[in-house]
């Protein structure tokens, strides 16, 4: 293959296994993408049709789990595709690869955002219980999530635009799949800019979402504390357990693929990481959510059948 670097036919390296592990490894990815999907989309159908679920923090996850969705879907089909294909058979065009570059990494900040909002959200509903009818308006929450997926659309376009300035030497993309940093590697020119704005990102994107969840669960932890409330501190341990399970799986799944990326040799096993970073967050959430919009569909039909039986007498 030409390296040329007007060439827009690349190579990708995906996933790489044994022979005789491909059909297993294959169809293990395949059935748990194919949970991902079916879990994910029941959730949103289960919000959406059910009313009494039509309130922010389920509205958001909505919004996490529709995120879910986007960034399996980015990636999963075409890794599983590439699975059974030689690598010189695995080839991708330049565009394609970009798009999908640009959308995982939309998946990754995005998660991240979603859940700062949800941090933030739980802390109105249980330190200005209130207030929070009156604070947290469709209004309000239609600009959180906007903010949300517009800040991280900005922060990941001048990413891959800074990676896109640059001029190709190489024609191999390595890793699962295409990413930021493996299309500025294709460049032999310097990527000091580039560095520098990954970090920034990075460290941006970590601080605030630390910072955010520490912040508003230190402040619930303190009214919880100081509360006589059994009906409130029962709120909290039932809201804010679902989404801190859920932030510390996102976030320490990101944090392993990062700590892995600092031990070169261990190329196999950062990328089993980074297939978990995938599914297991996504897979998660539908069972963690799932169980809590359960219970409250189950008080609705409690409350209709009720008020059907005062009716009649």
């Amino acid at each position: 293959m030409s390296n040329s670097s007007d060439s827009l036919d690349l190579l990708l390296e995906g996933l790489t296994v044994d022979p005789g592990s491909t059909l297993p490894v294959f169809l293990l990815l395949l059935f748990s993408y194919l949970f991902v999907l079916f879990s994910n989309l029941s959730m949103c159908i289960l919000i959406i049709r059910n009313r009494s679920l039509h309130q922010p923090m389920y509205l958001l996850y909505l919004n996490l789990s529709t995120n879910d969705l986007l960034g399996n879907t980015t990636v999963m089909p075409r890794l599983l595709y590439d699975l059974l294909r030689p690598l010189a058979l695995r080839h991708i065009h330049l565009f394609t690869c970009v798009i999908q570059a640009f959308l995982s990494h939309l998946f990754n900040t995005t998660g991240h955002t979603i859940l700062m909002i949800m941090a933030f959200d739980r802390y109105m509903a249980i330190c200005s219980p209130l207030r929070y009818s009156t604070l947290m308006t469709t209004r309000t929450l239609v600009r959180l999530i906007v903010w949300a997926w517009g800040v991280a659309f900005v922060f990941v376009a001048v990413l891959l635009g800074l990676t896109l300035r640059l001029s190709r030497c190489r024609s191999l993309v390595s890793g699962l799949y295409c990413s930021n940093a493996s299309l500025f590697k294709l460049s032999c020119e310097s990527t000091y800019i580039n560095n520098v704005y990954g970090l920034f990102f990075t460290v941006v994107l970590f601080s605030g979402s630390m910072g955010s969840i520490v912040l508003t669960y230190t402040k619930i932890t303190v009214v919880c504390l100081t509360s006589k409330s059994m009906s409130l501190n029962r709120k909290a341990l039932q809201t804010c357990s679902t989404h801190l399970l859920s932030y510390l799986v996102f976030i320490c799944s990101g944090m392993l693929i990062i700590a892995f990326h600092r031990f070169p040799n261990l190329v196999q096993e950062r990328k089993f990481i980074t297939v978990m970073y995938h599914l297991l967050p996504s897979g998660l959430n539908p069972l963690i959510y799932g169980l809590q919009s359960k219970d409250v569909v189950k008080m609705k039909n409690q409350m209709e059948i009720k008020n059907k039986k005062i009716r009649l007498f």
